[in-house]
């Protein structure tokens, strides 16, 4: 399941010391997708972690949830719907930003172009998550009072606190003490000793009260961002990664994942990742592109010491200008600098899906340069001239995103030409466990 969890178990001791100094108050919707809430952002992420269940699941139908993409709904099966949620802090409060995947299967009367396909919402699951909050905190913000040496009677009306929430009204005269020799005393550590009476410490200047509280609660918040992650999740590196249906270049993308988007690691092997996207949902993300979990790299390290590298098994044999030699849509009938490409020797080993395309990353990093300043070349093709070789093409808008770092390396492959498919398909076979 895509995740965003925040470990957090809160003692009432925090929630006693930050609403000492924090306000309140849970504010008005400002649009569908996000919403401001007068509360701390830890309040916000402990109510998100309650609400989990709502986070993901199946609809029923996906009339009313999503916007109209040409085809019709009820050619559409199996929709399932995802929230990301984004929380940021502000002087104000915390700013929550909800952003709903939906996803469903098109059955098309051509067997070839069924598949599943992202959706896009039309904002009323985001809107339904944000009230599920926002009554949420509305449940658990009204803070309890707390009591001193000399007990506040508590009157039995309440106010309104502009929200919505009814918070009692509260008469505690404080005790007769010097102004500038007492202060309230806030150093509880159990939620036992929070709820238990205050005393009120002799010596202490009045500024030193806000000053504990906020080391107090700063003390809680390392404490919560040292707890250990579990062991079994995967983070997305950057925005516009593709979650594939198979451990293939070439296989269907079935969405484009966020930045530090967390997934349930299933499998992997030296190039591929196994997640579950949400229950029986399952995907492919490639190995570089993702955070994995301690213990785990990244890049794998090579199997094979001292193996030959992708530029002592290829060389470069011819390049020239042409229109595009194949029939896909982006490059047809359109000017391509060619680069021609031999095995340097053919009976080397190593020289496999893996190395080709290594080698391939290289040519498109030193070729962007001259396409780009060349107007009438509309991308680049990479011919592989080996009993084992093949063909690979590329835009030249795919290779500027992919030098600007917009596009990851995963990502800019999916958005490649191959052929023949199989030539550069790496086994998806698990080698890492």
């Amino acid at each position: 399941m895509r995740l965003r969890p925040r470990y957090m178990h809160l003692a009432a001791a925090l929630t006693a010391l930050a609403f000492s100094f924090w306000a309140r108050n849970v504010s008005a919707q400002t649009n569908s997708a996000e919403r401001t809430f007068h509360v701390p952002k830890k309040t916000v992420e402990k109510a998100l972690k309650q609400l989990q269940p709502a986070l993901s699941g199946h609809l029923p139908t996906l009339e009313g949830f999503v916007q109209a993409d040409g085809h019709p709904l009820s050619q559409y099966q199996r929709a399932f719907y995802q929230c990301t949620v984004r929380v940021s802090e502000t002087s104000s409060g915390s700013v929550v930003h909800v952003n709903a995947n939906v996803t469903a299967w098109y059955k098309d009367t051509n067997a070839a172009h069924s598949g599943y396909q992202l959706l896009k919402s039309n904002g009323r699951l985001e809107a339904d998550l944000l009230d599920q909050l926002g009554d949420q905190l509305s449940s658990t913000s009204a803070p309890t009072p707390a009591s001193t040496q000399e007990k506040p009677s508590v009157a039995g009306t309440t106010k309104t606190n502009g929200s919505g929430l009814d918070l009692p009204v509260v008469s505690a005269p404080l005790p007769s003490v010097p102004e500038n020799n007492s202060v309230f005393s806030s150093s509880p550590s159990t939620a036992a000793e929070s709820s238990q009476s205050r005393s009120f410490s002799e010596g202490k200047p009045a500024d030193k009260k806000s000053a504990d509280l906020r080391a107090e609660v700063s003390g809680f918040e390392d404490a919560i961002r040292n707890q250990s992650r579990p062991k079994n999740l995967v983070a997305v590196k950057k925005s516009g990664t593709p979650v594939v249906a198979s451990s293939s270049l070439n296989a269907k993308t079935l969405f484009l994942a966020d930045a530090q988007d967390e997934f349930e690691l299933l499998d992997y092997n030296a190039d591929w990742v196994h997640v579950r996207i949400s229950g029986l949902s399952r995907g492919w993300i490639w190995r570089t592109s993702l955070e994995m979990p301690e213990g785990i790299s990244d890049v794998p390290k090579s199997v094979v010491p001292a193996a030959p590298t992708a530029a002592d098994l290829f060389q470069v044999s011819r390049e020239e200008m042409a229109p595009f030699p194949g029939d896909w849509a982006p490059l047809r009938g359109k000017s391509v600098k060619i680069i021609s490409v031999q095995k340097i020797r053919e009976d080397e080993k190593g020289g496999g899906a893996s190395a080709k395309l290594e080698f391939a990353k290289a040519l498109l990093d030193q070729s962007y340069d001259e396409l780009s300043k060349s107007p009438d070349l509309a991308g680049l093709v990479l011919i592989f001239d080996s009993s084992d070789g093949g063909m690979i093409a590329a835009t030249l808008p795919t290779i500027r995103k992919w030098k600007a770092g917009s596009l990851s390396d995963a990502a800019m492959w999916h958005q490649c030409y191959f052929d023949p498919p199989e030539t550069f398909t790496i086994s998806s076979a698990a080698t890492g466990r």
